[in-house]
């Protein structure tokens, strides 16, 4: 059976323990791109959960759809207060796609609700493209079954099969389901070896453990349904491989025993006695669910949140364009303030029959100056990329092709993501910026095609050149990033003077310029071996430290990408 005949299956035995008491286990994470995958999975769950009220909310959604509000139109009718239903007041099934988008504060909205058990449970649908891309980790950490499917292919994807009247039967059956006295401590420490921190996930694994059994006809949980629980719940949390526990030191040997009789009783024997589940099965078990580059993967996560100021394209703050509406505010007319009018009316509805009686005018629509409700956007900022490439030395043509490359391939996607791209370019005994922050690719591969190379390395030079770069670019509502590509130690200071000992303060004071200004960033060694020195560059920018020997323009793309995205 191939791995992704296996991946399938593992989301079918997940659906169907969700299916018995998704309530219990919160929801699933499904982490799948759009497509006729992820439809067929879909598929399978509206099957399952048939019957259950079932709700799509968007990334977006308001409070007032949330937990309802003024029906204006009736209110206005009738003259009394009128409220809608909120979508989390009612019991049921909540769809929630384009997971990977929602804001903090919808996250703990939802959060919020499935704590409070009101019947509720979540299916968030990710779409995120990469590692860096996720839910917000108080949905993640209350949904009990986490699914990757973005790398199934359809031909191992048939339809799922869900067995409706099985389903009824093990949902009868499952209140009589037992655990034993051991699981709960085996599943905590598997959950510990495999780093992973968080409480609910133990109970969670044992609810999927409940359900499994249940399935399978059993009133008690064995070894299989363990792991079936650690395959869906907690080795798809892991930060780390699992290692041997420490040895103990070993004990002083107890004086020998004195003879007993054959026929004496063997208290320490006892054959009905069950014998504790093994944890090393278990891990065994969760080793075969980790995926072989989860090192790679949580490391290119933590690059990215670790990043001084790392808001990424788009950063929610005073910008240079408008973003997505934010709920309205109370405020003034007058300036550039819009004022929101079904708002407004919205707030004023409740006091019509007072001001009516209050006036002796009941055939008009009463608004006050506390009425009045101001429209409010996110401010979003484009992302200003400047790359500061070490055009020195005699493997200068090499470097700077890649680094051409990489810009190109950035500025192919820069329309949809409204990213810039700027060049700053040392050698000699200067740096020159030959790119501006820019997202024309027509202009900038005119300006890339005459880019020099050769000279010494005044790395000071460049990194002053991008910290004004990026001061200028601040200025004009872009977020600026800095990308450092370079495989050479400095030899030539600020003064243009070729001193090696002065050129590395130099390069050192600016580091920390950038770092003291909040500037992400990344610096890349294209060394063919790692440069001494630049790792200690990179920490006093406050930024990761990445060796790429022999890149291409791909992987420096790539890198760029991974480090500078928002988490």
């Amino acid at each position: 059976m191939s791995a992704g005949e296996e991946r399938w299956q593992r989301a079918n035995l997940a659906l169907a323990c969700f299916a018995l008491d998704p309530a219990a286990l919160g929801g699933i994470w499904l982490r799948a791109r759009v497509g006729p995958v992820r439809d067929r999975f879909m598929q399978g769950l509206d099957l399952a959960v048939r019957g259950r009220n079932t709700r799509r909310l968007h990334p977006n959604i308001g409070d007032d759809a949330l937990f309802g509000s003024v029906d204006l139109a009736a209110t206005l009718d009738s003259g009394t207060l009128t409220k809608t239903r909120g979508l989390l007041e009612e019991p049921g099934l909540l769809i929630l796609p384009m997971a990977e988008r929602a804001k903090s504060g919808l996250a703990a909205r939802l959060a919020g609700a499935l704590d409070d058990r009101r019947g509720l449970s979540l299916v968030a649908l990710d779409e995120g493209a990469g590692p860096e891309e996720r839910i917000p980790h108080a949905l993640a950490d209350r949904l009990a079954i986490h699914l990757d499917l973005s790398e199934q292919r359809l031909s191992d994807a048939p339809d799922l099969a869900i067995d409706t009247d099985a389903l009824v039967e093990a949902r009868r059956l499952l209140p009589d389901v037992t655990v034993p006295e051991t699981a709960i401590s085996e599943l905590a420490e598997v959950a510990m070896r495999l780093g992973v921190l968080s409480l609910r996930a133990p109970l969670q694994a044992l609810a999927v453990a409940r359900a499994s059994a249940a399935l399978s006809g059993e009133t008690e949980v064995d070894e299989p349904d363990l792991i079936t629980a650690i395959e869906l719940v907690l080795a798809p949390r892991a930060t780390q491989f699992p290692e041997a526990p420490p040895e103990e030191a070993e004990e002083p040997e107890d004086p020998p025993e004195p003879d007993t009789p054959d026929d004496a009783p063997d208290e320490a024997s006892d054959e009905d006695e069950t014998p504790p589940l093994p944890t090393e099965i278990l891990l065994e078990a969760a080793k075969a669910m980790l995926p072989s580059d989860l090192l790679a993967r949580l490391e290119a996560g933590r690059a990215a949140r670790n990043a001084p100021g790392a808001s990424g394209s788009g950063a929610s703050k005073k910008g240079n364009r408008r973003g997505r509406p934010m709920p309205s505010r109370a405020g003034r007319m007058g300036g550039e303030a819009r004022v929101d009018l079904v708002a407004t009316l919205r707030a004023a509805a409740p006091w019509q029959p007072l001001r009516r009686r209050a006036t002796g005018i009941p055939d008009r629509i009463h608004v006050r100056m506390s009425d009045i409700r101001i429209r409010q956007f996110e401010e979003k900022s484009d992302r200003a990329i400047i790359f500061v490439v070490d055009a020195s030395g005699s493997s200068a043509l090499a470097r700077l092709a890649e680094t051409k490359g990489a810009i190109e391939l950035l500025l192919a996607e820069a329309y949809s993501r409204r990213d810039h791209v700027a060049l700053v370019a040392f050698r000699g005994d200067g740096a020159e910026v030959l790119l501006p922050p820019t997202r024309s690719l027509v202009q900038t591969k005119r300006r890339l095609a005459q880019l020099p190379g050769g000279g010494g390395t005044p790395l000071a030079s460049g990194l002053k050149a991008a910290l004004d770069l990026a001061e200028l670019a601040r200025s004009k509502g872009l977020t600026p990033s800095v990308a450092l590509l370079t495989d050479g130690r400095a030899n030539v200071d600020l003064t243009g003077t070729a001193n090696r000992a002065q050129a590395s303060e130099d390069a050192t004071l600016m580091a920390r310029a950038l770092r003291a200004r909040g500037m992400p960033g990344l610096v890349i060694d294209t060394g063919l071996r790692p440069t001494r020195g630049l790792d200690a560059l990179a920490l006093d920018m406050g930024v990761p430290y990445l060796p790429l020997p022999r890149a291409d323009a791909k992987a420096v793309s790539a890198a760029v990408e991974t480090a500078l995205d928002p988490a």
